[in-house]
């Protein structure tokens, strides 16, 4: 598992970034219409396809079927409806969101290539009902993962990251730091230089 995991929100983004070095992305669109959906997901899918990078696609289970993408990232809700016998035919590895202990117990049962417990810390990027989890959560969610490699996420700064791997994450998730960064590209690998020391 890679230890530094992009998340953006818009191919354009994913574009910018990936060539900086970055092997792990998640494109995670919301609000967008069916058509424009499509096109970002090809679109990304080709560009990690030149630089070697691996794309995970948020959601939308169906199309990444559609368009031969090979990893997606499922929240809880997503899992009431996601066809995980179809996915699993196909070969795409899948990726879960969890945030309490009985939504890990759910995960864990499925099989998953990675679970991601978030938030960690405090974070801008959307309204959440729950309270940053700590790093002790982070080290108790890794007893429990056991071999199962765990994501880090929310309001992770590189400044943080050294903590959140010590505390047992396999891997740290970076939304808003890259996203509101004034440089993405130069944040970007400095996030690369933290991950990979």
């Amino acid at each position: 598992m890679e230890r530094f995991y992009l998340i953006t929100g818009h191919v354009g983004r994913l574009e910018l970034l990936v060539p900086q070095g970055v092997k792990l992305v998640q494109l995670r669109i919301k609000d967008m219409p069916e058509p424009e959906v499509r096109r970002q997901i090809a679109r990304a899918r080709d560009i990690c396809a030149v630089h070697r990078a691996q794309l995970v696609v948020n959601d939308y289970w169906q199309v990444a079927l559609d368009l031969n993408c090979n990893f997606v990232h499922l929240g809880q809700e997503d899992m009431d409806t996601a066809d995980f016998a179809a996915l699993r035919r196909a070969g795409v590895r899948i990726g879960l969101s969890t945030h309490d202990e009985a939504e890990l117990d759910r995960a864990l049962s499925s099989d998953p290539a990675y679970v991601a417990l978030g938030p960690v810390y405090s974070t801008l990027l959307k309204k959440m009902k729950w309270k940053p989890q700590g790093l002790d959560r982070v080290t108790r969610w890794k007893i429990r993962a056991g071999t199962v490699p765990l994501v880090a996420i929310g309001g992770l700064t590189p400044e943080r990251a050294p903590g959140v791997f010590a505390a047992g994450a396999d891997s740290a998730a970076v939304v808003t730091d890259i996203q509101q960064s004034a440089y993405p590209e130069a944040r970007t690998r400095e996030w690369l230089r933290v991950c990979n020391t």
